[in-house]
């Protein structure tokens, strides 16, 4: 199964990333418009995964504060447009520890820097628009996700199957 760990956006921060998608929509930007309810950001992606056991157990092993979230600018990574998210060092070190608790069970991740985004286009078609900034809005994270993605007639489906409270 393949799998990722994720923050789901709060209800506010989904309505205005809802309304910046149809502000993007309305300029002309085409593309593959991310649906509102796979909007989330990646904390570790795993791709294909077994057993998700040593995943969980590593999930639990990280101790875990609330952290707080706003949006800022979007910027583009490839064919990608996302909108940025700024956060304290509490979700760095969180994402930091996270990825050595899976590595440390043997389950590999990616190793990238971790630069909390929201995808919300994909395959990004014709100009890209000025850098607009979304509203500035916050959440508090009080909740980490664990997430199987399947394709089911044609489209992308989240299914949550396991989370923790942090």
């Amino acid at each position: 199964m393949r799998l990722f760990i994720a923050v789901w956006p709060s209800d506010n921060i989904k309505k205005e990333l809802i309304r910046f998608m149809h502000d993007l929509k309305t300029q002309g930007t085409g593309g593959n418009y991310v649906p509102a309810q796979n909007l989330h950001m990646t904390l570790a992606f795993l791709g294909e995964i077994k057993n998700a056991d040593p995943v969980k157990e590593a999930m639990a092993s990280v101790p875990a504060e609330h952290f707080r979230l706003s949006l800022t600018d979007c910027g583009y990574k490839g064919d990608l447009l996302y909108v940025g998210v700024k956060g304290n060092q509490k979700i760095k070190k969180y994402v930091s520890d996270l990825k050595m608790a899976l590595s440390q069970r043997g389950i590999e991740c990616d190793k990238s820097k971790f630069e909390p985004h929201i995808t919300v286009i994909r395959g990004l078609k014709g100009k890209r628009p000025a850098k607009p900034a979304a509203a500035p809005e916050e959440m508090t994270v009080k909740k980490i996700s664990l997430v199987k993605s399947e394709e089911k007639d044609g489209k992308r489906i989240y299914k949550e199957i396991y989370s923790m409270t942090v």
